[in-house]
C-alpha cells in the first residue's frame, strides 16, 4: 500500500484544543497537521509553539497565515521561534485572505493583493532563507537581517493559490502552492500548468501542489453534502472563490450558495476503502500532497479517529 502523503487539518478552537489535537494526531501516526489562521480567536501560530514543545515528529503547517495583519518581519520571527522548538518541522503557508475579512474586519485596504503577496513573499524568503532582506516596493520598505548568531532556518514557505496568477507566483518564488476548496480538475488543468510556467520563468524546478480535500467519513451522500454545507458556508459568497468556481465551470448559485455539482467536485465520502481509492485517484493526477479536512457527519470523535488512521496508513 502506497502512502497517501496526506496531512490533517486541525479545526480551529481554543489554543488548548489545537495543542491537544496536534498531540493526538502524532500519537495516531499522522505525519503532518495544518491549521487555518486569522481573526480574533486564539492565534494558531502562537499555539503551535506549545504544540512543538510537546511533540517530536509531527510536521506543523499553516494553511494559511494572512499577510495583511502581520508584518513579514514579525511573521519571520514567529517562524524562527517555532523552528527553534521543532527544527525542520514547520511549514509556513501564507495568503492574502479575503476582502470581507481584511477590509471589513481589520479595516486594512487590500489594494492589489497579488502585488502585495509578491512583495511579502520576497521579504519573508529573504529573511528565512538568506538571513536578510533589503526591499523597497509599493507596500513594504524593509531593511532587516538576522543576528549573526541566528542561522536562516530555510523552512518551506508555501502560497495560497486559487487562480492562474497565484499559481504562477507560487511556481516562481515559493516552495509550494496550497489550495482550499478548489475542484481537482481546476488544479490539474489550470493550476499545475501555471505553477510550471512560473517555475520555468524563474529557471527552477516546479514546487509541489498541496491540495485541500474535504472528507466525510460516511456513506450517506445527502448527509455528507449537508455537513459540508454547514462546515463551509461562506466560500461561494467570497469574490475570490466565486470567480475561481466560475472559472472552473462550476459557478455557485446567483445568491452565493453551493450547488450539488460543485460540492461533488470537492467532497470525498464513503467507506474507508472508497475514500482511500478516491484520494489515490486525486494524487495520481499529478498532485503531490493532500491537505484533508474532516467533514463531521454524525460523531466527530469516531470519524476523526477513522480519518486519522486512514491518513497515517
Amino acid at each position: 500500500m502506497t502512502s497517501l502523503n496526506a496531512g490533517l487539518v486541525i479545526s480551529r478552537g481554543t489554543a488548548r484544543h489545537l495543542v491537544d489535537r496536534v498531540v493526538q494526531a502524532e500519537q495516531r501516526g499522522v505525519g503532518t497537521v495544518w491549521t487555518t489562521v486569522g481573526g480574533p480567536t486564539a492565534d494558531p501560530v502562537t499555539a503551535y509553539a506549545a504544540a512543538a514543545a510537546l511533540t517530536d515528529r509531527v510536521v506543523l503547517g499553516t494553511a494559511v497565515t494572512p499577510t495583511y495583519p502581520r508584518h513579514p518581519i514579525t511573521l519571520a520571527s514567529q517562524a524562527i521561534a517555532i523552528n527553534d522548538l521543532a527544527p525542520g518541522r514547520f511549514r509556513l503557508g501564507i495568503g492574502t485572505s479575503h476582502k470581507p475579512t481584511i477590509e471589513g474586519s481589520y479595516g486594512i485596504p487590500m489594494g492589489k493583493p497579488h502585488a502585495h503577496l509578491r512583495e511579502y513573499l520576497t521579504i519573508l524568503r529573504g529573511l528565512l532563507w538568506d538571513g536578510a532582506s533589503e526591499f523597497a516596493g509599493e507596500y513594504f520598505t524593509v531593511n532587516a537581517s538576522l543576528p549573526e548568531t541566528v542561522a536562516p532556518p530555510k523552512l518551506p514557505i508555501l502560497v495560497s493559490a486559487l487562480r492562474q496568477n497565484a499559481f504562477e507566483l507560487a511556481g516562481e518564488l515559493s516552495d509550494g502552492a496550497i489550495t482550499w476548496v478548489t475542484p481537482v480538475h481546476h488544479i490539474v488543468n489550470t493550476g499545475i500548468p501555471a505553477l510550471q510556467a512560473g517555475a520555468d520563468r524563474a529557471g527552477r524546478e516546479r514546487p509541489p501542489v498541496v491540495a485541500h480535500v474535504p472528507v466525510a467519513f460516511s456513506t450517506d451522500r445527502d448527509a455528507a453534502r449537508e455537513a459540508f454545507r454547514a462546515q463551509f458556508p461562506v466560500y461561494p459568497k467570497l469574490p475570490f472563490y466565486a470567480a475561481m468556481f466560475a472559472a472552473a465551470g462550476l459557478p455557485a448559485t446567483a445568491d452565493g450558495l453551493w450547488t450539488e455539482e460543485l460540492i461533488d467536485s470537492l467532497l470525498v465520502f464513503g467507506t474507508p476503502a472508497e475514500i482511500r481509492t478516491r484520494l489515490e485517484d486525486i494524487r495520481a493526477q499529478g498532485i503531490e500532497e493532500l491537505l484533508i479536512s474532516q467533514v463531521v457527519v454524525v460523531d466527530e470523535a469516531s470519524e476523526l479517529e477513522g480519518l486519522s488512521q486512514l491518513i497515517a496508513e
